[in-house]
């Protein structure tokens, strides 16, 4: 792990902000409208809307895994902490039994800090939050007491790229790395696919955002992440994904240094047979379609794949 960098939690905790933080997440609980579907209900009393997920977040799965991007991986792994639902609901999602059918059990703020910390002590090089969107008070929350447990590694937010701007500016001095997708260009495909429409303006924004707050993702000498932007593009059969157009976006209006995982292993799971064109794998020629895409836009710090 990287012990030269200081997290900006760190700071954040010592100002005494990280406990106004958490304070205003959990006031949105309220009435929620933390992610876009901006569903209204009242999480705090246990109602549920598009997440399924009420007071409380439930997690699937935490252990150092090695098949992230190499800057997360490095020699022991990115402590990744699955989290159970999701706020986008792709019909062809890759975890389509944690995201849609609920798999994972239900976790206190105590619990969320000792998977951290435990995490921590195995050597992992940083804290990897897989769809953190519907439970950023909960996160927080946890945080704080790992923090005063000793946490003191980067914290990734992995999200769908389905983000509230407003959102991630609560999060502005708490997650040193973001690592989005940015999975569609298309509304209508984007419509179909998780029914929101919205998502290629909304996701365009939040990674304005998150690129204002850490910049271009940068990389200590042992080649670890310790802060910045990350994109991940799930390469689509039949560029339903819009892989030249995400590709120009990020160069022109994020960066042409933004570090891109341009990723290749979409295969059919869920319900993805409900779209045509996607009941099949993408096809090699696609995936390397997408690379000379990328290249061309200008995107050149892709990862290794």
């Amino acid at each position: 792990m990287n012990r030269a960098h200081t997290p900006s939690y760190i700071q954040t905790h010592r100002r005494g902000e990280l406990t106004e933080k958490i304070r205003q997440a959990y006031d949105i609980l309220g009435d929620c409208t933390l992610c876009p579907r901006q569903c209204h209900v009242d999480r705090l009393s246990g109602e549920t809307g598009i997440c399924r997920t009420g007071r409380y977040m439930k997690l699937a799965a935490a252990h150092p895994h090695f098949g992230e991007e190499s800057p997360l991986v490095g020699r022991n792994g990115s402590g990744t902490i699955f989290v159970t639902y999701c706020n986008l609901m792709c019909c062809f999602c890759q975890n389509f039994d944690i995201s849609h059918e609920g798999w994972g059990e239900a976790v206190d703020d105590k619990q969320l800090a000792q998977m951290m910390l435990s995490l921590q002590d195995r050597g992992c090089h940083n804290i990897n939050f897989v769809t953190p969107s519907h439970v950023v008070p909960q996160i927080l929350s946890g945080l704080e007491k790992a923090i005063e447990g000793g946490l003191c590694l980067p914290l990734v937010y992995n999200s769908g790229g389905y983000d509230r701007p407003e959102t991630m500016k609560l999060l502005e001095g708490v997650f040193d790395i973001y690592m989005p997708d940015f999975k569609f260009t298309d509304t209508e495909i984007a419509g179909r696919a998780c029914d929101a429409p919205d998502y290629p303006e909304t996701a365009m924004a939040a990674l304005k955002e998150m690129h204002r707050q850490v910049g271009d993702l940068v990389i200590d000498d042992q080649g670890l992440a310790v802060s910045g932007l990350l994109v991940r593009h799930l390469v689509l059969p039949e560029d339903l994904a819009g892989t030249r157009q995400a590709m120009c976006f990020i160069a022109e209006e994020i960066s042409p240094d933004t570090y891109v995982n341009v990723m290749s292993q979409y295969r059919p799971m869920g319900r993805a047979a409900e779209i045509p064109g996607l009941s099949r794998p993408l096809s090699a020629e696609e995936y390397h379609e997408a690379i000379n895409a990328a290249t061309k836009e200008g995107i050149h710090r892709l990862d290794r794949p």
